[in-house]
C-alpha cells in the first residue's frame, strides 16, 4: 500500500512555502548590488546604532521590572491576578499604532507628565527617551511570560529545602530560583530585545527622529524604492534568525507550553 500524504501535511506545507518564499525572496534580490557600501552611510549607520542602544536599554528596564513581576505573578495567588495578567498580554493584541496613540496621551507634547520632564530639560517623545518607552511597552510582556514559564517549572520543594536550611527568600531566589529558571528568562530577554529591533508602530508615533532601522527602512522605502531598504532589512532579518536560533537552543518549549490562569 502507497504512502499517502495526509490532507493536512499538504495545507501545512503550503503555509511553511507561503513562510518561507518571501525569505527566499529577498535573499535572491537583485537590487542588493553594494550592500557593503550601502550598510556604511553615515543615515543607516545611525539608524543601526539607534536601534540597538536603545533596544538594550528597552531590555534592560523591561529585565529589572518585568523579571520581579514574573516571579510574584508565579509564586502568589491573590485576588486581581488574572486582571494583571491580561493588561500583561494587552501590549501583545493592541495594533502597534494603537499602542503607540495610546503612549501619546500619557507621554505626549500635550500631557502634563511630558510638559514636567520637559522643564527638567527630558524629552519623552521625538528622542532616544521615546523610542525606550515605546519599546518597553511592546516587548516588556515577552519577559514577564516567559520569566513566568521559567519560574512556574521550578520544583517548589527543592526552594522549600533551601529555606530549611537556614536560606533567606532572597539568597533562596538568586541560588536556586534563578538558575533553574534561566532558560525561560533567556528567552524572553531574547524575544524582547528582537522585538525592540523590529518595532515599527509604536516607536514612529513616540519618535520620528532619531530614527531606528524599522523607521529608516519606511523612510528609504517610500522615498528611494526597495533597493536603498535592502542593506537594513538583511540586518533585521539576519537578527530574527539569530534570536530563532538561540531560542532554539534555550528550548522552544519555554514558550509553545505556555498557558495563563
Amino acid at each position: 500500500m502507497k504512502n499517502k500524504i495526509p490532507i493536512t501535511g499538504i495545507l501545512g506545507g503550503i503555509l511553511v512555502i507561503y513562510y518561507i518564499a518571501p525569505i527566499l525572496s529577498i535573499l535572491t534580490w537583485g537590487g542588493g548590488e553594494g550592500i557593503i557600501s550601502s550598510i556604511r552611510d553615515e543615515v543607516v549607520i545611525s539608524a543601526i546604532w539607534t536601534s540597538m542602544t536603545t533596544s538594550f536599554f528597552s531590555v534592560c528596564i523591561s529585565g529589572i521590572f518585568g523579571i520581579p513581576l514574573a516571579y510574584v505573578l508565579s509564586r502568589n495567588v491573590f485576588k486581581g491576578k488574572n486582571i494583571i495578567l491580561f493588561l500583561v498580554f494587552l501590549p501583545l493584541i493592541l495594533p502597534p499604532i494603537v499602542s503607540g496613540m495610546v503612549l501619546l496621551t500619557l507621554f505626549g507634547p500635550e500631557s502634563i507628565l511630558n510638559s514636567f520632564f520637559i522643564f527638567e530639560n527630558v524629552y519623552l517623545t521625538q528622542s532616544k527617551m521615546g523610542i525606550i518607552l515605546a519599546q518597553v511597552f511592546v516587548s516588556s510582556p515577552f519577559i514577564v511570560i516567559a520569566s513566568k514559564v521559567g519560574f512556574d517549572s521550578v520544583d517548589r520543594k527543592l526552594e522549600y529545602a533551601s529555606r530549611s536550611l537556614g536560606k533567606t527568600r532572597i539568597e533562596t531566589f538568586w541560588k536556586i530560583t534563578i538558575p533553574l529558571s534561566i532558560r525561560g528568562i533567556l528567552a524572553g530577554i531574547m524575544l524582547a530585545f528582537t522585538r525592540s529591533m523590529g518595532e515599527f508602530g509604536a516607536t514612529i508615533m513616540m519618535a520620528y527622529y532619531p530614527r531606528t532601522m524599522p523607521t529608516q527602512i519606511w523612510v528609504s522605502f517610500i522615498t528611494e524604492g526597495l533597493d536603498k531598504t535592502f542593506p537594513m532589512v538583511m540586518l533585521l532579518l539576519l537578527s530574527s534568525v539569530i534570536g530563532i536560533v538561540l531560542l532554539s537552543m534555550l528550548g522552544q518549549e519555554v514558550m509553545t507550553n505556555y498557558t495563563p490562569y
